[in-house]
């Protein structure tokens, strides 16, 4: 049986979330910075592991909105795919990091590259390599991964 759940997603705090990934990592490639690396993947683990600290997505709530900097931009949707997504970029980002301080730069920071590319994606078409990964994972019957798509409504246009 399937039930209804009225879930959203402010995909405002996201994108803000997208691009300060891409602008910190970039920062970190420009400076050769490691540990820059180390602390996004701090980021995005914590916060996949507890939504209300993640640091990116608090200064949107607390800064950027607040202010009007940014608008809000609240779809149905759900987080969980969203989570996933960020929790295997943070881990990728992460192994990057502990590359990049082993000594092992190329494999380091392809890794973060792929992130940074991955974010974009998301950031400027719109498409979560992540979530996309999720769905295909709940369409498979993966334990663990227990939302499907939302239907979105088509609105027409008259």
């Amino acid at each position: 049986m399937t039930r209804e759940r009225n879930t959203t997603v402010d995909h405002s705090a996201l994108r803000t979330n997208q691009a300060f990934i891409i602008g910190l990592l970039i920062l970190a490639f420009v400076l050769d910075a490691w540990p820059l690396v180390a602390f996004v993947a701090a980021v995005m683990l914590v916060g996949t592991a507890w939504p209300g600290a993640a640091l990116f997505q608090r200064i949107y709530r607390h800064v950027l909105r607040p202010t009007g900097l940014v608008k809000p931009d609240v779809i149905p949707d759900n987080p969980e795919p969203h989570r996933f997504a960020q929790g295997l970029g943070g881990t990728f980002v992460l192994i990057g990091a502990v590359l990049l301080a082993a000594g092992v730069p190329v494999a380091g920071w392809a890794l973060a590259w792929l992130v940074i590319g991955l974010a974009a994606l998301n950031l400027f078409v719109g498409f979560c390599a992540g979530c996309f990964v999720y769905y295909r994972l709940n369409r498979l019957g993966v334990p663990g991964f227990t939302q499907s798509p939302i239907e979105r409504k088509r609105q027409v246009q008259g």
